[in-house]
Formats: C-alpha cells, sequence, structure tokens
C-alpha cells in the first residue's frame, strides 16, 4: 500500500477550518499517473482540498444546506472513504478520512487497479492498509484518551516530517503485508531473537492481559407502509487491546456463530492479521445476496500494536430488526392524535442498558398540553417543548410490545424548530438502544477461543453489545423520503 498524499486539518470549536500539514509522494504519484492514463485525475492544491473535503462532511460554512452531489438518495457513502468531485476535472477516490477530537486526518492511498466499475472497499487492501495508518497517526497526535493542550500538539505535528521518514518512506507504510505475497506462520519461535517493527513504538512489560470486544450496529429506516419496503442493516467491529510480552506476540482470536447465526460479510482486516482463510476476505453482501456465505469459525492470527486497534470490521444480513414499529398521526384541529407501538424481536436479549424512543415535532408551534399514556415506561417533554421522550427502560414487558397513545396540542406562545423535510404528517420516531451481551448476528468471542502464545497465561476479557444509530419509524400516514437503494455502511 502507498499514500499519494497526508492531510492534517484542524476544525476546532469556533474557528475556521485549516490545513496545519500536508505532505505529497511524488513517487507514488507518478506510479499513480502511468496506471490510470487518460483516466488520471490529479490531487488539487491543498485549499481547494479543504473546501471540497470540508462540503462533503457537511462542515462548510456555505449558507448551501442542500448539495445534490452529497445528499441525494442515491447516493451511497461507505465511510470512511469519501469521493472529492473536482469540478468537471473527475472524482478523488477513496480519499480516507478519520475525525477525532478537533483533528481530521486525511490520505489518498494509491489504487492498482480501475476505477470504474468501482470495487468493493472489502477489496481493497490499501483501503483497510491506510486506515490503519491514519488510525496509528491519530493515536500519536491526540495520544490515547488524555486531553492533549495546543503547544503539545503543535510539537507532535512538527515532528510528522521526520517521523513519516522512518515510519512510511516514499509514500509505502513499513511493516504492512503486501498483497499476493505469503504470509508467516502463526507458529512462534523462541530460538531466533525478533526484530522490533518500525510501527511499534515500544515493548509491553507487565501482566498479560488481552481484552477484545465486538461491537454491533444496527440501522434502520421502517415506514409501516406496505408500497416502502422496510429497511435496515448491521455491521460489527471488533477491538482488541492487547498486552503481551514480546516484540513480535503472536496472538489468535476466533469469531463463532451460533446454528443460526448470520454470516460475516465484507469483513475488513487489520494489517498486523498474519494470515486469513480466503473465503473470509471474499464473502461479500453483494455476491452473495442469496445468503449461501461462509459461517465461520473466523480465526484471525495477529501480532498486536501496543495501542487499542481494530482487528476487523463486518456486515451481516439479519432477517429482521430488533425492534418492529408503527407510528401514525392524524390531524384533529389544533390537537394531533398519535399512537405508537413498539415490539422486541423474540430473538433479542430483553435486557437494555439503555432504550429510548424520541418523537420530535417541526413547523408547529410549541407544545401545550400533552396527553399521552403509555403501557410501559415514561414520557418526558423536553425543555424546548418540541420533543417527546419515552424512556422504556431496561426491560419489556413479558408479551415484548409497548404502546402510547394521546393527544397533543400545539398552543404555546412561539414557534418551535423548523424542518423542510418533515412537513404536515412527515415525521418520524428515532430510537436510541444499548443491549450489553449481546449481538443480532449471534457473532461473539469465546475466551476460551483466545490463544496466545506467551510464557505466562493471559488474562481474557471478551464482551460484546448491540447498538442503534440512525434507527427511525415513520408515521405510516404521512409522506415519507425513500431511497431506491438500500441502507449501505
Amino acid at each position: 500500500m502507498s499514500l499519494r498524499a497526508l492531510w492534517i486539518i484542524s476544525n476546532e470549536k469556533g474557528q475556521k477550518a485549516s490545513i496545519r500539514f500536508s505532505k505529497r509522494f511524488s513517487t507514488v504519484e507518478h506510479r499513480a499517473r502511468n496506471l490510470a492514463g487518460s483516466s488520471y485525475v490529479a490531487v488539487p492544491e491543498d485549499s481547494d482540498f479543504l473546501q471540497l473535503l470540508l462540503t462533503e462532511l457537511g462542515l462548510s460554512n456555505s449558507n448551501k444546506s442542500y448539495v445534490a452531489d452529497r445528499d441525494d438518495c442515491l447516493y451511497r457513502p461507505r465511510s470512511p472513504a469519501v469521493e472529492l468531485r473536482l469540478n468537471g476535472k473527475g472524482t478523488l477516490w477513496p480519499v480516507l478520512v478519520l475525525s477525532q477530537g478537533p483533528l481530521i486526518l486525511a490520505g489518498l492511498p494509491l489504487v492498482d487497479i480501475l476505477s470504474e466499475p468501482r470495487p468493493p472497499l472489502a477489496n481493497l487492501l490499501s483501503v483497510s492498509q491506510g486506515v490503519t495508518l491514519l488510525a496509528g497517526l491519530q493515536t500519536f497526535l491526540l495520544g490515547s484518551g488524555v486531553k492533549l493542550d495546543s503547544e503539545g500538539l503543535a510539537s507532535r505535528v512538527a515532528t510528522l516530517p521526520s517521523l513519516l521518514l522512518q515510519v512510511c518512506p516514499l509514500g509505502t507504510p513499513l511493516d504492512t503485508p503486501l498483497a499476493g505475497t505469503p504470509t508467516a506462520s502463526t507458529v512462534p519461535t523462541s530460538t531466533v531473537a525478533q526484530k522490533q517493527p518500525a510501527w511499534k513504538t515500544g515493548v509491553y512489560r507487565g501482566r498479560a492481559t488481552v481484552n477484545v470486544a465486538v461491537v454491533e450496529i444496527v440501522r434502520s429506516m421502517q415506514y409501516g407502509n406496505q408500497s416502502r419496503q422496510d429497511l435496515w442493516d448491521v455491521y460489527g467491529t471488533v477491538t482488541c487491546k492487547c498486552e503481551v510480552e514480546g516484540a513480535l506476540p503472536n496472538v489468535t482470536v476466533t469469531l463463532s456463530l451460533p446454528p443460526n447465526g448470520s454470516p460475516l460479510q465484507d469483513i475488513l482486516v487489520h494489517p498486523c492479521v498474519t494470515s486469513l482463510d480466503s473465503s473470509i476476505l471474499t464473502a461479500s453482501s453483494v455476491d452473495n445476496a442469496d445468503g449461501s456465505a461462509f459461517s465461520g469459525p473466523y480465526k484471525f492470527p495477529f501480532s498486536p500494536p501496543l495501542e487499542p486497534f481494530r482487528l476487523c470490521c463486518y456486515t451481516s444480513q439479519v432477517p429482521v430488526p430488533p425492534i418492529l414499529g408503527s407510528y401514525q398521526l392524524k390531524e384533529e384541529e389544533n390537537n394531533l392524535r398519535v399512537s405508537v407501538s413498539l415490539k422486541l424481536h423474540e430473538s433479542v436479549r430483553n435486557s437494555f442498558e439503555y432504550c429510548e424512543a424520541h418523537l420530535p415535532f417541526f413547523n408547529r408551534n410549541q407544545m401545550g398540553v400533552v396527553d399521552v399514556k403509555v403501557s410501559s415506561g415514561q414520557v418526558d417533554v423536553s425543555k424546548e417543548k418540541n420533543l417527546l421522550v419515552w424512556g422504556l427502560g431496561q426491560k419489556f414487558p413479558k408479551s415484548r410490545e409497548v404502546t402510547l397513545d394521546g393527544k397533543i396540542s400545539f398552543t404555546g406562545s412561539s414557534l418551535g424548530p423548523s424542518d423542510p423535510l418533515c412537513t404536515g404528517l412527515t415525521a418520524y420516531i428515532k430510537l436510541y438502544l444499548k443491549v450489553p451481551d449481546t449481538t443480532l448476528s449471534g457473532c461473539c468471542v469465546d475466551q476460551h477461543s483466545v490463544q496466545v502464545y506467551s510464557s505466562a497465561k493471559p488474562r481474557i476479557v471478551t464482551s460484546r453489545e448491540l447498538q442503534s444509530k440512525e434507527y427511525f419509524i415513520w408515521n405510516s400516514t404521512g409522506s415519507a423520503p425513500v431511497s431506491s437503494g438500500q441502507v449501505m455502511m
């Protein structure tokens, strides 16, 4: 994997975004020009790149809130890779973007295959390795959770030229596997001294501990209308923190599924993974639409870095979303008749860390009288009097179904917030939930399946959880935005 260019962007709150550091690798750019031929797209100037990126991320100061190329329903963003359209001069892709705190890190990897038709991100080794390099730089610049002052950040940015010269000479990171090269054996050898790789800043000393966490995110668009297909998707990440002695310790983590679990697909792995079954990498949600995908077990042997890292990420085509909902609104003079029903699927663990349903109302006066009844939980009105917050607690009742019914009058003295989309009866419920010790796909890591080749017996800690993101239930009696494609990662 090689980088054509790298940018470090400062985006502190209340200040104008600016590029604090940029680096272009001319040798890699020469290769990109030769590979692309007539379809070559040059890297724009820093000022132009900054404006294009901020616009794509929705962070520009422009008064234009709607950008067709970015906000159209047909456009499917695939994080963390974005595309930048250069005003008739072509499209720059894939631009990798990581954002944390006051910094945005962006990099443009060299893609050595044709960009049209555009290949899935899972098939591009340069994407996963590029994200890993950006994540390493992010940890170097911002540390691991400790707030860094501006002087400390400035001093670290100043060392980037010499750092990149060591870990990424001529745009190619050291100690990353090359595509097509045979992988090393995972069997440890104690007779030969191991050389510490350039990307590893030190060696751990202390009690051996391996922490593995599986987090799945579910998104959904539910319409309650037979003419519109409900959509949902699930994507997961496996993060590790390995405190194991040795320059290149060997660890193997195995992901397993129950007999009725949903196969993992579109798997991207960290470059520290030393070998992988080809059937794991070729499992694609596009190519295996019929569901005949590899169902595990999924073994990942690797030599871990010191800092916490993302071992892999994946998607899974689960048959149903965790909560099915129905939402109906009816106008009655200055009142709205509200009816909501939420049903927890039987396959989901009935034990939440939190579960809330938010019912916002736009383009109306503030709420006056709120007369609603719920079968479980409690309802609160926000201070702005434009939002109902239905707290469902930590468990659904035995029936696994809850309801909310009642009337809301909008007789407040001032107008509430406006939204160009949610006019008339176009309204939605947004669910926020977190379920510990469960995943929709059934994916888990057994403590006994984690192998660590170390002289001392390590402490193994595993966990898993399910979270919601962009989980919408639209009012079935009004219009709702519908995309022609599925919810994409």
